[in-house]
């Protein structure tokens, strides 16, 4: 079915229907979201079970919807800052995957929306009513899962402030999920010791929340109310007694738990920031040191790729090599969220795209590695064999046009036998980020002692620097975690794919996309010393004739891994 999203229709039209039978309103958010069905309303929003209908098995997302009812003009744009805020917060997040991830946010009929992903299963609160109290395992488990979670993200200086059990989901497999970030906040230093909004749940929120100080320490409050509450299945108001100043939650637990849980609960919800636990570390370290909690809690790190025997050194003769580096296979989101500085809409919808393993240069072709292909016999166009402006062996080689780069490429699988091309526009974003979300490799900003580029101009938090107005020697920059240099800066790299003006319809794996147009301009990735640090991030995108060159053009090479 198809749910109309205009709050004075709701009709439920039929399957695949592009328009609302009775209002005419435009059932699909940014061309490819539908909503489904309503799932849940509050006094801000509404929230619809959906589908993409860019994806063939039309996986299920959620769409929320910015619908406030209530009046006065300060309270609607606190409610609307909320809702973008909970956009930012998602994307800011990442790919942990016990948070939703973020697939986009915008406005659409003067109403503000995000589209995420869906989490299939029951919340906490559910769960309770439908099997009853939780059991101490099921307690010490419920902290091995979330405690790490938190740690996360207050490594990211965000407080959630609305942890309670409807705010946590368990998937079918038994792992809980972290959702609605729409009241969490940045824990600054700045931020922590000014009051800010009165914020959370009652009953679940920390005391100094009531004042507008968040911190830390709130969440692991929350957190350690909605433990209580599970094992009595008795709300948190009845669990804490006025007249003593007390909590009195071991009164109404059906079955005793053991002292040590109960330690580490009751420093949990201390009312006095002083007594209550600080960090998340602090929590995890005497939940480790019991001698009957679980196995010892540990926060997971981020997957480091694996770097194996198939990476190998080309030799070209003469002294002249050309290390290639194994790339192993994956998925990630291809593009920029709307929320990133700099970002265009060529560079959206963001899509998830899975990547096979392949071999990519370490470095963009240097000037002596193209003199020695260059000297190899024609295969369908001469090569100028010294066409860069800024001498040296080992910078890369500039000035070069698409159709030369190609040329380079099929000397190059004549005399090896192996078979180099240009990477797919998918492969090269694949391999620039390894792994990571961020505008660049190394973060959420760049500085000239980071990468070439024109350092008289700044990204995010990052500052000034020098402007070299040339190229540099490749590996002068720090490389990413697959062992790649140079991809933000030096030199713009040609890619493979013909230019398409955004992603509407992409491939959703290493394809490389061409079109119907033979004359379409082709891709280049990376930015260059000539450019502002916006142009050089993961994401950004540039196109130009095939047969153009320039003192900012180089590129480099891939290889199927398969050969291998």
């Amino acid at each position: 079915m198809s749910q109309c999203l205009n709050p004075d229709c709701k009709l439920v039209n039929q399957p695949n229907t592009k328009f609302c039978q009775r209002c005419g309103n435009k059932l699909l958010l940014a061309d490819r979201y539908r909503a489904v069905q309503i799932i849940g309303q509050g006094g801000f929003g509404r929230t619809f079970r959906a589908v993409d209908e860019h994806k063939p098995s039309k996986p299920p997302c959620v769409i929320k919807q910015f619908y406030p009812q209530a009046q006065g003009t300060d309270t609607l744009q606190k409610a609307a800052e909320l809702f973008e805020q909970e956009a930012v917060r998602l994307d800011e997040l990442g790919k942990h995957p016990q948070i939703p991830e973020l697939f986009a946010y915008f406005t659409q009929d003067g109403r503000q929306y995000l589209v995420q992903e869906f989490i299939d299963g029951q919340n906490l609160a559910q769960i309770l009513t439908s099997e009853g109290y939780f059991s101490e395992k099921q307690i010490w488990n419920l902290l091995k899962d979330l405690l790490p979670v938190l740690e996360f993200i207050h490594k990211g200086q965000v407080i959630h402030r609305d942890i309670k059990p409807e705010n946590i989901i368990r998937r079918s497999n038994g792992q809980l999920v972290l959702v609605d970030f729409g009241a969490a906040k940045y824990a600054t230093a700045t931020a922590l010791g000014v009051t800010g909004t009165v914020i959370g749940s009652a009953g679940y929120a920390a005391p100094e929340q009531g004042i507008g100080k968040a911190i830390y320490a709130s969440d692991i409050y929350s957190l350690g109310v909605t433990c209580i509450h599970l094992l009595t299945q008795v709300e948190p108001f009845e669990l804490y007694s006025i007249s003593e100043g007390d909590w009195v939650w071991r009164d109404y637990l059906p079955n005793p738990i053991s002292k040590e849980l109960g330690q580490v609960l009751d420093k949990m919800i201390q009312g006095a920031t002083k007594r209550r636990y600080q960090s998340v570390a602090e929590v995890l370290n005497d939940i480790n040191g019991s001698p009957i909690a679980p196995p010892k809690i540990s926060v997971p790190q981020p997957p480091q790729p694996k770097f194996i025997s198939q990476s190998f050194t080309e030799d070209l003769g003469n002294g002249v090599k050309l290390d290639m580096v194994y790339i192993p296979g994956g998925t990630f989101t291809m593009g920029a969220p709307v929320t990133e500085e700099g970002s265009r809409n060529s560079e959206r919808p963001q899509h998830s795209v899975t990547i096979k393993a392949f071999l990519m240069g370490k470095y963009p072709v240097t000037q002596a590695q193209w003199q020695a292909v260059a000297k190899l016999p024609k295969v369908n166009r001469d090569l100028n064999p010294d066409p860069s402006r800024f001498k040296g062996a080992n910078r890369p080689v500039e000035r070069v046009s698409w159709y030369d780069a190609v040329e380079f490429c099929d000397r190059l699988c004549r005399l090896t036998g192996k078979a180099y091309r240009l990477p797919s526009e998918a492969e090269w974003e694949y391999a620039c980020r390894a792994g990571t979300t961020t505008p660049f490799y190394f973060g959420r900003t760049i500085t000239p002692e980071l990468a070439n580029y024109d350092g008289n101009y700044t990204y995010g938090s990052g500052t000034k620097g020098k402007y070299r107005q040339e190229t540099t020697t490749v590996g002068s920059f720090p490389p990413n975690k697959f062992g790649l240099y140079d991809l933000h800066g030096n030199v713009w790299e040609w890619c493979a794919d013909h230019w398409h003006s955004d992603y509407q319809g992409a491939p959703n794996d290493e394809t490389i996309w061409l079109s119907s147009d033979k004359n379409s301009s082709r891709l280049l990735r990376g930015g260059s010393w000539y450019d502002d640090p916006g142009y050089c991030r993961s994401a950004c995108r540039h196109d130009l004739n095939a047969d153009y060159d320039n003192l900012y053009f180089g590129f480099r090479i891939v290889c199927s891994a398969e050969w291998t």
